[in-house]
């Protein structure tokens, strides 16, 4: 960390963070591994499960906006501690789900209850720690992601075989109501151990909050250039621009985490042995974020910081889609995750060159939201493809194009987000 300050800081907050993001990840992402005999119990076809797991993302996206703005008026505190409470509940349900409607049912539910978290700690974060500090912040805070699937695909994997039958209810059931429960604890400690802003921390001394706060000012005050309104940013096309690149990013990180235990189990892994073969990307990637993040702070560079990596996804999910041995396929799929991980953390440092006040709020919503449309594009068109034509490989080109695509478009994006010279302003600016 930057200095002492920065460090306590981030001691305070980071590790609690991660641990929420930890469970949110595997609440949302849980589905792959359920699928993997749920499907078969259910008579769910590929692209009804594809379909499923998408529209978690359409209850995400319509309520996303909304969700932040709330906990900008709110707090941080109060609002992720209702998100956390309600995701677990509507997360337990699924177990209870009878078909294709319900599985639909709750898959929305869930999106709804959701929406604002991811997001909300990106703005929350900005509270806290200065722009120059926040790709390797953002990067530590996600490395809950790559970790909670590096850990929770053998833990899934385990639960399912361990459990199926106990008590009447299959593996699968079981996976749901056992990884909801560590969401909703959590929810309730949220009200206990976060604090909505420097000015309340009272685990900081008088000294370490009149700087942190002064600190945090003129951080804002350095970057006049920035949007100040929630219109300005609503129709900035560059906030717009930003919304289809991380589309993409989604797309392919969805494809990838919610078709890959069915990808490895189809080479004729037991579903304990793909757990601990899943686990594999998202350990390549644990480690690949956090370096690649740290640096793009050290270097000041952001544009190339995302493109890059979003290119080099879209190739190496390219190879994964025409190699035929299970070896190669993983370690194809095993750089496409690390490429997509690498590339997402330095992605939000880009809307916040832009956006300040209720923009931030609204702005950073908006462009999670369009970007989540991923979400459920990813797994749908992965399914649909499965479906037409039986084999992966076709689906998995289609993902790697719009990967390919989306890393272009952020070199053309990058010279519009550059800060601009010190005292220009942009519309919308107040």
């Amino acid at each position: 960390m930057a200095d002492a300050l920065t460090g306590k800081v981030a001691r305070r907050l980071l590790p609690f963070l991660m641990l929420c993001y930890f469970f949110a990840y595997l609440d949302r992402v849980n589905v792959g591994f359920a699928a993997l005999t749920m499907n078969r119990d259910l008579g769910l076809s590929a692209t009804a499960y594809g379909l499923g797991a998408g529209l978690f993302f359409l209850g995400y996206v319509a309520f996303e906006v909304p969700s932040n703005l709330i906990l900008e008026r709110v707090g941080a505190r109060l609002w992720i501690a209702r998100i956390m409470v309600t995701w677990s509940l509507v997360s337990a349900s699924t177990a209870f789900v009878t078909g294709e409607w319900s599985f639909y049912l709750v898959r929305v539910l869930l999106g709804l209850a959701e929406a604002g978290f991811f997001p909300g700690i990106i703005l929350y974060l900005t509270y806290w720690f200065p722009a120059r500090q926040r790709a390797g912040i953002v990067g530590t805070f996600m490395m809950a992601v790559p970790l909670s699937a590096a850990i929770g695909s053998p833990l899934s994997g385990l639960v399912m075989s361990l459990t199926d039958g106990w008590h009447g209810l299959a593996g699968w059931q079981w996976l749901y109501l056992l990884e909801a429960a560590p969401s909703l604890l959590l929810g309730l400690a949220t009200l206990f151990v976060l604090t909505d802003r420097p000015e309340n921390a009272s685990w900081l001394t008088a000294e370490e909050r009149a700087d942190l706060i002064a600190r945090m000012a003129e951080d804002h005050r350095s970057r006049p250039h920035r949007t100040a309104h929630l219109g300005g940013a609503l129709l900035d096309p560059r906030v717009l621009g930003l919304g289809l690149v991380y589309f993409g990013l989604s797309t392919g990180l969805y494809a990838i985490g919610l078709w890959l235990p069915q990808i490895v189990s189809a080479f004729g892994f037991t579903t304990t042995a793909t757990g601990f073969v899943t686990a594999v990307p998202y350990l390549v990637s644990a480690a690949g974020m956090l370096a690649w993040t740290r640096h793009s702070d050290r270097t000041g560079e952001r544009t190339r910081h995302v493109a890059l990596p979003t290119v080099a996804a879209g190739l190496a999910l390219l190879a994964a889609s025409q190699v035929g041995t299970p070896l190669l396929t993983i370690v194809a799929l095993s750089a496409a995750a690390l490429g997509v991980f690498a590339a997402l953390p330095t992605f939000w440092t880009l809307p916040t060159r832009l956006l300040t006040g209720s923009a931030a709020a609204g702005g950073i919503a908006l462009i999670n939201a369009l970007g989540s449309v991923g979400g459920f594009a990813g797994p749908a068109l992965m399914g649909w493809i499965r479906d037409a034509t039986g084999r992966f490989d076709h689906a998995l080109a289609a993902v790697a194009a719009l990967l390919i695509l989306a890393g272009l478009s952020v070199l053309r994006l990058g010279r519009d987000t550059a800060p601009a010279p010190a005292g220009t302003t942009q519309a919308g600016d107040a």
